[in-house]
Protein backbone atom coordinates (compact mmCIF):
# COMPACT_ATOMS: atom_id res chain seq x y z
CA UNK A 1 0.00 0.00 0.00
CA UNK A 2 2.81 2.38 0.65
CA UNK A 3 5.06 4.04 -1.88
CA UNK A 4 8.25 2.92 0.28
CA UNK A 5 9.17 6.52 1.67
CA UNK A 6 8.99 6.70 5.72
CA UNK A 7 6.02 9.05 6.90
CA UNK A 8 6.45 12.61 7.92
CA UNK A 9 5.03 14.99 10.08
CA UNK A 10 3.95 18.18 9.26
CA UNK A 11 3.31 21.01 11.76
CA UNK A 12 0.84 23.34 10.52
CA UNK A 13 0.34 25.52 13.46
CA UNK A 14 0.56 24.68 17.11
CA UNK A 15 -1.38 21.42 18.36
CA UNK A 16 -2.52 20.46 14.78
CA UNK A 17 -0.04 18.06 11.95
CA UNK A 18 -0.14 16.63 9.24
CA UNK A 19 0.80 13.40 8.53
CA UNK A 20 2.00 12.68 5.04
CA UNK A 21 1.42 8.62 4.22
CA UNK A 22 2.32 6.56 1.07
CA UNK A 23 0.63 6.04 -2.28
CA UNK A 24 -2.71 3.82 -2.38
CA UNK A 25 -4.24 2.80 -6.04
CA UNK A 26 -7.90 4.22 -6.18
CA UNK A 27 -9.66 2.48 -9.58
CA UNK A 28 -6.29 2.42 -11.21
CA UNK A 29 -5.25 6.03 -10.05
CA UNK A 30 -2.48 6.68 -7.80
CA UNK A 31 -3.44 8.49 -4.88
CA UNK A 32 -1.48 9.93 -1.82
CA UNK A 33 -2.59 9.48 1.68
CA UNK A 34 -2.51 12.00 4.14
CA UNK A 35 -3.69 12.27 8.17
CA UNK A 36 -4.13 15.14 10.40
CA UNK A 37 -3.56 14.75 14.10
CA UNK A 38 -5.14 17.43 16.43
CA UNK A 39 -4.04 18.17 20.18
CA UNK A 40 -7.18 18.78 22.10
CA UNK A 41 -6.79 20.92 25.11
CA UNK A 42 -6.82 17.91 27.48
CA UNK A 43 -3.91 16.76 25.46
CA UNK A 44 -5.82 14.05 23.85
CA UNK A 45 -5.02 13.21 20.20
CA UNK A 46 -7.29 13.52 17.12
CA UNK A 47 -6.93 11.45 14.61
CA UNK A 48 -8.66 12.06 11.02
CA UNK A 49 -8.80 10.02 8.06
CA UNK A 50 -5.72 7.78 9.70
CA UNK A 51 -2.59 6.58 6.80
CA UNK A 52 -0.97 3.37 7.17
CA UNK A 53 0.37 3.00 10.51
CA UNK A 54 3.98 2.40 10.40
CA UNK A 55 6.38 1.79 13.57
CA UNK A 56 7.71 4.44 12.52
CA UNK A 57 4.51 6.49 12.06
CA UNK A 58 3.68 5.34 15.46
CA UNK A 59 7.14 6.40 17.02
CA UNK A 60 5.90 9.41 15.80
CA UNK A 61 2.35 9.86 17.20
CA UNK A 62 3.30 8.88 21.19
CA UNK A 63 5.59 11.51 21.11
CA UNK A 64 2.51 13.82 20.29
CA UNK A 65 0.26 12.38 22.81
CA UNK A 66 -2.21 9.22 22.54
CA UNK A 67 -4.69 8.77 20.37
CA UNK A 68 -8.40 8.97 21.61
CA UNK A 69 -10.49 9.91 18.80
CA UNK A 70 -10.18 7.98 15.49
CA UNK A 71 -12.22 9.52 12.56
CA UNK A 72 -13.58 8.55 9.57
CA UNK A 73 -14.64 11.82 7.30
CA UNK A 74 -16.30 9.76 4.55
CA UNK A 75 -16.91 6.08 3.57
CA UNK A 76 -13.73 5.88 1.30
CA UNK A 77 -11.27 6.69 4.02
CA UNK A 78 -11.80 3.82 6.55
CA UNK A 79 -8.75 1.78 5.13
CA UNK A 80 -6.63 2.12 8.29
CA UNK A 81 -9.20 2.66 11.07
CA UNK A 82 -8.55 -1.13 12.32
CA UNK A 83 -5.03 -0.68 12.51
CA UNK A 84 -4.80 2.50 14.49
CA UNK A 85 -7.64 1.00 16.51
CA UNK A 86 -5.75 -1.97 17.59
CA UNK A 87 -2.91 -0.10 18.42
CA UNK A 88 -4.55 2.14 20.10
CA UNK A 89 -7.62 0.08 21.97
CA UNK A 90 -9.23 2.85 24.12
CA UNK A 91 -9.43 5.12 21.11
CA UNK A 92 -12.76 5.74 20.47
CA UNK A 93 -14.30 5.35 16.51
CA UNK A 94 -16.09 7.96 14.45
CA UNK A 95 -17.75 8.39 11.03
CA UNK A 96 -20.56 9.45 9.39
CA UNK A 97 -23.60 6.76 8.70
CA UNK A 98 -21.80 5.91 5.58
CA UNK A 99 -19.09 4.69 6.69
CA UNK A 100 -20.49 2.93 10.31
CA UNK A 101 -22.66 1.11 7.07
CA UNK A 102 -19.34 0.07 5.62
CA UNK A 103 -17.41 -1.13 8.59
CA UNK A 104 -19.81 -3.16 10.65
CA UNK A 105 -16.47 -4.79 11.66
CA UNK A 106 -15.77 -1.82 13.87
CA UNK A 107 -17.61 -0.40 16.36
CA UNK A 108 -18.52 3.31 16.38
CA UNK A 109 -19.68 5.98 18.28
CA UNK A 110 -22.91 7.76 16.79
CA UNK A 111 -22.99 9.03 13.45
CA UNK A 112 -21.61 12.68 12.84
CA UNK A 113 -23.64 14.81 11.35
CA UNK A 114 -24.27 18.50 12.17
CA UNK A 115 -22.55 18.63 15.96
CA UNK A 116 -19.06 17.96 17.00
CA UNK A 117 -19.43 15.52 20.11
CA UNK A 118 -18.61 17.16 23.70
CA UNK A 119 -15.83 14.99 23.82
CA UNK A 120 -13.68 16.69 21.48
CA UNK A 121 -13.18 19.83 23.92
CA UNK A 122 -14.54 22.88 21.65
CA UNK A 123 -11.25 22.91 19.47
CA UNK A 124 -12.81 20.96 16.16
CA UNK A 125 -16.48 22.02 14.39
CA UNK A 126 -18.17 20.20 11.84
CA UNK A 127 -20.75 20.28 9.26
CA UNK A 128 -21.75 16.96 7.03
CA UNK A 129 -21.59 18.03 3.22
CA UNK A 130 -25.21 17.48 2.55
CA UNK A 131 -27.19 17.34 -0.94
CA UNK A 132 -26.18 13.87 -2.23
CA UNK A 133 -27.90 10.74 -1.97
CA UNK A 134 -24.43 8.33 -2.63
CA UNK A 135 -21.74 10.61 -0.63
CA UNK A 136 -21.57 11.40 2.74
CA UNK A 137 -18.63 13.84 3.54
CA UNK A 138 -18.04 15.53 6.68
CA UNK A 139 -15.76 18.67 6.54
CA UNK A 140 -14.02 19.81 10.25
CA UNK A 141 -12.76 22.68 10.91
CA UNK A 142 -9.91 23.49 13.73
CA UNK A 143 -10.68 26.40 15.42
CA UNK A 144 -7.20 27.52 17.07
CA UNK A 145 -5.60 27.02 13.94
CA UNK A 146 -8.80 28.37 11.63
CA UNK A 147 -7.59 24.78 9.83
CA UNK A 148 -10.96 24.01 6.98
CA UNK A 149 -9.99 19.66 6.91
CA UNK A 150 -11.64 18.34 3.37
CA UNK A 151 -11.25 14.77 1.97
CA UNK A 152 -13.05 14.30 -0.98
CA UNK A 153 -14.78 17.28 -1.39
CA UNK A 154 -11.55 19.03 -2.98
CA UNK A 155 -8.56 17.26 -4.65
CA UNK A 156 -5.86 19.73 -5.28
CA UNK A 157 -2.96 17.70 -7.83
CA UNK A 158 0.42 19.46 -8.54
CA UNK A 159 1.20 19.39 -12.53
CA UNK A 160 4.43 17.79 -10.47
CA UNK A 161 2.55 14.94 -8.86
CA UNK A 162 0.17 14.11 -11.71
CA UNK A 163 3.44 14.08 -14.49
CA UNK A 164 5.32 11.59 -12.00
CA UNK A 165 2.13 8.96 -11.25
CA UNK A 166 -0.48 9.76 -13.28
CA UNK A 167 -0.57 8.10 -17.30
CA UNK A 168 -1.40 10.34 -19.69
CA UNK A 169 -4.93 9.60 -20.08
CA UNK A 170 -5.21 10.04 -16.71
CA UNK A 171 -3.85 13.34 -16.30
CA UNK A 172 -6.24 14.06 -19.45
CA UNK A 173 -8.86 13.47 -16.92
CA UNK A 174 -7.59 15.11 -13.86
CA UNK A 175 -7.36 18.18 -15.92
CA UNK A 176 -10.40 18.59 -17.28
CA UNK A 177 -12.28 17.60 -14.11
CA UNK A 178 -10.76 20.18 -12.58
CA UNK A 179 -9.21 17.85 -9.66
CA UNK A 180 -5.79 20.02 -10.35
CA UNK A 181 -4.12 23.16 -8.56
CA UNK A 182 -5.82 26.06 -9.94
CA UNK A 183 -9.43 24.42 -9.47
CA UNK A 184 -9.51 21.94 -6.30
CA UNK A 185 -12.76 20.77 -7.42
CA UNK A 186 -14.35 17.17 -6.37
CA UNK A 187 -14.18 14.79 -8.53
CA UNK A 188 -16.66 14.77 -11.65
CA UNK A 189 -18.82 11.88 -10.64
CA UNK A 190 -18.43 12.99 -7.24
CA UNK A 191 -20.45 16.31 -8.39
CA UNK A 192 -22.76 14.81 -10.45
CA UNK A 193 -24.49 13.43 -7.26
CA UNK A 194 -25.29 16.18 -5.46
CA UNK A 195 -28.70 16.41 -7.31
CA UNK A 196 -29.85 19.08 -4.12
CA UNK A 197 -27.48 21.63 -4.62
CA UNK A 198 -29.77 24.20 -2.37
CA UNK A 199 -29.02 21.87 0.39
CA UNK A 200 -25.20 21.53 -0.59
CA UNK A 201 -24.89 25.67 -0.99
CA UNK A 202 -26.14 25.54 2.63
CA UNK A 203 -23.10 23.29 3.48
CA UNK A 204 -20.86 25.80 1.32
CA UNK A 205 -22.04 28.82 3.51
CA UNK A 206 -20.84 26.92 6.76
CA UNK A 207 -17.54 26.35 5.26
CA UNK A 208 -16.87 29.98 3.72
CA UNK A 209 -18.38 31.46 7.47
CA UNK A 210 -16.09 29.51 9.48
CA UNK A 211 -13.44 31.85 7.08
CA UNK A 212 -10.13 29.67 6.99
CA UNK A 213 -6.51 30.19 6.88
CA UNK A 214 -5.58 26.88 6.19
CA UNK A 215 -7.34 24.25 3.95
CA UNK A 216 -6.19 20.78 4.11
CA UNK A 217 -7.40 18.13 1.99
CA UNK A 218 -6.55 14.41 1.34
CA UNK A 219 -5.56 14.53 -1.89
CA UNK A 220 -2.96 17.12 -3.25
CA UNK A 221 -1.60 20.23 -2.30
CA UNK A 222 -3.01 22.00 0.92
CA UNK A 223 -3.57 25.60 1.38
CA UNK A 224 -1.27 27.55 4.22
CA UNK A 225 -3.14 31.15 3.76
CA UNK A 226 -6.10 32.48 2.35
CA UNK A 227 -8.42 29.45 2.93
CA UNK A 228 -11.76 31.39 1.99
CA UNK A 229 -10.65 32.44 -1.46
CA UNK A 230 -8.97 28.57 -2.08
CA UNK A 231 -12.78 27.06 -1.01
CA UNK A 232 -14.89 30.13 -2.90
CA UNK A 233 -12.67 28.92 -5.81
CA UNK A 234 -12.84 24.81 -4.78
CA UNK A 235 -16.39 24.73 -4.53
CA UNK A 236 -17.92 27.14 -7.23
CA UNK A 237 -19.67 24.02 -9.17
CA UNK A 238 -22.10 24.28 -6.47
Amino acid sequence: MSDGQPPELVEVAENIWIAEGGIVPFFGCAYPTRAVIVRLPSGALWVWSPIELTPALKDQVETLGTPAHLVSPNKIHHLFLKDWKDAWPEARLWGPQSTIDKRRDLSFEAPLDQSAPDTWEGAIDLVRFAGSPVMDEVVFFHRPSQTAILADLSENFSEEFLNKHWKLWQRWIARTWGIVVGKGYAPLEWRLTFFNRAKARASRDILLNWDPTAVIMAHGEWQKADGRKFLEKSLEWV
